[in-house]
């Protein structure tokens, strides 16, 4: 199974759209939120299952703030990150997804990607595709593969 797991495109889907035409879709898409008011565009253009949540700059949107899911044999919490001050530090954040019993959090809220093993639990942020904040600041996203042994791998990838 190919996840293409993407946050904070603020508007600005060039890049995600960039990527659907070099990668074509994959089997899930999420995002992270803070998409302003792209969703519909960005589902109408994946022909996948999409998770979506709502981040602090998606206004009057239905969209959730938080969702958990299953993935194959994983379960995820997906929240946009801001709620639990992961702009300061991740601490909260892991303290809730542990509280929860999943085996991944993902999240986004900081522009700078993140893949990072917690015991049993793994944090996932894929940064920006539009305004990323890290080193050298490249636009970031996360391919997630599970494979035939139910094993998930995550690259972070840089357009």
């Amino acid at each position: 199974m190919r996840v293409l797991i993407v946050s904070d495109t603020h508007g600005h889907d060039s890049s995600l759209m960039q990527l659907l035409r070099e990668k074509g879709a994959p089997d899930v898409l999420i995002h992270c939120g803070d998409f302003e008011g792209q969703a519909d565009a960005i589902r109408m253009a994946f022909d996948c299952q999409c998770y979506f949540v709502a981040g602090n700059n998606d206004w009057g949107t239905e969209l959730e703030r938080e969702l958990e899911f299953t993935l194959d044999d994983y379960r995820v919490f997906l929240t946009h990150g801001s709620a639990y001050g992961v702009s300061v530090g991740k601490e909260r954040l892991l303290e809730e997804a542990e509280s929860r019993g999943v085996q991944i959090v993902m999240f986004g809220h900081t522009h700078r990607p993140v893949v990072e093993q917690c015991g049993n639990l793994t944090m996932v942020n894929p940064g920006s595709l539009s305004y990323p904040r890290q080193i050298g600041r490249r636009p970031s996203y996360i391919e997630m593969e599970i494979d035939r042994d139910h094993q998930a791998h995550y690259e972070i990838c840089y357009l």
